[in-house]
């Protein structure tokens, strides 16, 4: 029936409040199409009927007026009927959120993710000996990988500091990078700093409380924010609250069920004697109780852990393990950045959907912002690795489909992360299994081969040529650029813990690093990418098209993973471009082996 193109909906806000707003349908049918009646406005299987309004210019109109609750996403569509036939209107771009928006300095950003230790060191004092803890006497000495000679794991520290990431501040503008995200800075008992020992101060080998200020401080004069990652799902057994090893005057959760601390953290009984909950059975992470009053109160409450940090500067929070939180306790997190900073960002460790998980992690509008993208990663990865076309194709439909838009502009699109192998490994060897649950997992995973392992110069230079394809697909799709540190210069490491190794003073891969420059560069170019809609086009064994659009501005990116030449359908309205990116030298519906080009109309 011609005439539907024409069916226009306008859905505006009348009033907002915190709880809910109260919106306006207003759809504009053509009158041409015959007798209109039973206009019906369905959003999340609810059902409005829409009253007659008016009729002009041709067209008749229809309203209702409803009150939605605070939610990231609701689905919507439109139903009527034309002499009687039944017509409904559906797209999948059909979505609303209400009360829930992302910060905008957060969208399409380009971020550089630090594990503290390894980044740089700028304090040049020698650290202070601490028990249990192992120095390493150079930044270029060997990295202890597994358990050292009494057992104990990652307690290794080289010193990277907070003023380390500060004298570094003009190198990450180079990169184009809008946020730095920071492993976790709190003071704890390993060298990852996933055990808090104390929440209330920096750790003393990163630092102190005034460098973490005086870094906010810097950061944001270079329009730079600053986001933390947030362990609150359990702390170390070596810490005030827990005080295993009675390190800290205080009693400790450990030594009485009557601490002060006790009620932080998780019980069971067993063998009729109380017994505190492990996270993985894990005995030197002692699990929090995310329904404890007095644990959530001293996290979020009024003067909680989570107002000291921000008190300093922060801008955000990454949350581990956000899967293991309660819902209830993300959303007080949320209320207590919010009140630190309206534009406060969280983004949530989730590796799978965190729409279909039957939680609240980002449906609600009262949690997350976003999550880091595990399930994009892993398709792109198999994409480029294994020509795993149809993963990567139903990924991108899911996201695209069932996330919020603010939350799709702030995915965590990773090249590598501090818990996965290396990119670089991954597409220069192949020592991984197709078949795995994630693209990244090896075939062998002993700490020995792991540290051991050394990329050939042939096989590295083959896995870059993959790589910066994979980086290039990146740089245009929606979210957050995020680079994990030495990313940008080839650092390799082969499975976790190798993946840590210290940023290296010299042997840099430079080429690399101009194209991680020209990568950041784009993003700053190009700031219609930020907020972008995208469209597929076509994904093949050899390549990948996608179109990046708003009101304005169009760019095609064409990017192969083949070693082969390949071409592809330029439109017509792209044959004319006014701006091109390339990987490497070709022309438009030209792709080199493992070449790239986005084309701005």
């Amino acid at each position: 029936m011609n005439g539907l193109e024409s069916v226009k909906t306008n859905i505006n806000l009348i009033n907002q409040k915190e709880s809910g707003n109260d919106y306006e349908i207003v759809m504009q049918i053509p009158m041409d199409l015959g007798w209109i009646e039973d206009v019906n406005f369905i959003i999340d299987n609810n059902t409005y009927h829409m009253d007659y309004l008016k009729t002009e210019d041709n067209f008749a109109y229809f309203k209702t007026n409803l009150y939605l609750e605070t939610k990231a996403i609701y689905h919507y569509y439109f139903s009527f009927k034309v002499n009687g036939k039944l017509f409904e209107i559906k797209d999948n771009k059909f979505k609303l959120s209400v009360n829930f928006d992302a910060p905008n300095w957060a969208k399409g950003a380009v971020m550089y993710h630090i594990f503290l230790d390894r980044f740089n060191r700028g304090n040049e004092k020698d650290m202070e000996p601490m028990i249990r803890r192992n120095i390493h006497q150079s930044w270029d000495e060997e990295m202890q990988i597994g358990p050292d000679q009494d057992g104990i794991w990652n307690n290794d520290f080289y010193g990277g500091d907070l003023k380390g990431i500060e004298n570094k501040l003009d190198y990450l503008k180079s990169l184009g990078v809008d946020i730095i995200y920071i492993s976790p800075v709190v003071q704890s008992q390993s060298n990852h700093r996933y055990d808090a020992a104390d929440y209330e101060n920096v750790d003393p080998y990163a630092g102190n409380n005034e460098d973490l200020k005086s870094l906010c401080d810097k950061a944001h004069k270079l329009d730079i924010k600053i986001v933390l990652d947030a362990v609150f799902n359990h702390t170390g057994n070596d810490s005030k609250y827990f005080n295993e090893y009675g390190t800290y005057d205080e009693i400790g959760a450990y030594q009485s069920l009557n601490s002060k601390y006790s009620p932080f953290y998780r019980k069971h009984e067993e063998n009729g004697n109380i017994t505190y909950d492990y996270w993985w059975g894990m005995k030197n992470l002692p699990e929090c109780d995310g329904n404890s009053k007095e644990w959530i109160n001293y996290i979020t409450g009024k003067d909680g852990i989570i107002d000291k940090w921000f008190a300093l500067g922060i801008d955000g929070l990454r949350l581990d393990v956000a899967d293991e939180l309660t819902d209830d306790f993300i959303k007080l997190i949320r209320k207590a950045v919010k009140r630190n900073k309206p534009d406060g960002f969280i983004i949530g460790e989730v590796w799978k959907n965190p729409m279909r998980m039957n939680r609240e992690y980002i449906s609600s509008g009262k949690a997350m912002d976003t999550v880091m993208n595990y399930t994009f990663i892993d398709a792109l990865l198999r994409y480029f690795k294994y020509a795993d076309v149809n993963k990567l194709s139903y990924i991108t439909k899911d996201i695209l489909n069932e996330y919020p838009e603010d939350t799709i502009k702030t995915l965590m699109n990773f090249t590598s992360t501090h818990d996965i192998t290396r990119a670089i490994n991954l597409f220069a060897s192949n020592e991984f299994n197709p078949y795995s649950e994630w693209g990244w997992n090896l075939n062998n995973e002993d700490y020995n081969w792991c540290k051991n392992y050394n990329l050939s110069k042939e096989d590295y230079e083959e896995g870059k040529k993959i790589y910066e394809a994979y980086v290039f697909t990146l740089t245009f799709f929606p979210g957050i650029l995020s680079i994990f540190y030495g990313d940008e210069i080839g650092l390799d490491g082969m499975g976790n813990l190798a993946n840590r190794k210290p940023f290296p003073k010299e042997n840099h891969d430079l080429n690399l690093l101009n194209f991680f420059k020209k990568m950041g560069n784009i993003r700053q170019e190009e700031p219609f990418l930020k907020e972008a809609n995208l469209a597929i086009k076509d994904i093949t064994e050899k390549y990948l098209v996608y179109e990046r659009y708003d009101e304005k501005n169009k760019i095609l990116v064409a990017v192969s993973r083949a070693n082969e030449i390949s071409n592809f359908d330029v439109p017509k309205e792209y044959q004319t471009p006014s701006k091109v990116y390339t990987l490497k030298k070709s022309k438009p519906g030209y792709l080199t082996p493992y070449g790239a080009m986005a084309i701005k109309k």
